[in-house]
């Protein structure tokens, strides 16, 4: 048995508007965090398998951005921890892990850029999640600015 609050017949529509609004946003922050944690997983892995020099990749031969694939490799194993220590952050609700997401999200997009060459599928799919996570991150608004 479920119990649903009943509507304040006082309430404005756009003080339920912007109630359904914050809902939806926080949200989008908690999937953020959550896309965080799975995101940087995820490039540990990736900067594992070019640390091994396995064959997972394979040579581009001349790029304008060229770096070895190891140095590649130290590159996603260090931005993907701090991307998922910030994902933890995310989820625990902590000031500094907003400002710390959106800034590592961004370098985030700018190594996945740099990386297509290498694989070009993933790293559009791991940019298009780098700018949710910028856009959740950023449009989530403090509870005194949006008291005021």
């Amino acid at each position: 048995m479920t119990q649903h609050a009943a509507p304040n017949p006082g309430a404005s529509s756009s003080a339920r508007s912007a109630a359904r609004h914050q809902g939806w946003v926080t949200g989008g922050v908690v999937f953020a965090g959550v896309l965080m944690l799975i995101n940087g997983a995820l490039a540990v892995l990736q900067g594992i398998a070019a640390i091994a020099e396995d064959d997972v990749y394979a040579s581009v031969g001349t790029y304008v951005y060229e770096m070895n694939l190891t140095g590649w490799g130290v590159l996603h194993v260090v931005l993907g921890a701090l991307v998922l220590v910030t994902g933890f952050g995310l989820l625990r609700d902590m000031a500094w892990a907003r400002f710390a997401g959106i800034a590592l999200a961004s370098l985030s997009l700018v190594a996945q850029f740099l990386f297509l060459p290498y694989a070009p599928v993933w790293s559009v799919i791991q940019m298009a999640i780098d700018v949710f996570v910028i856009w959740a991150l950023a449009s989530r608004q403090d509870e005194t600015r949006r008291a005021v």
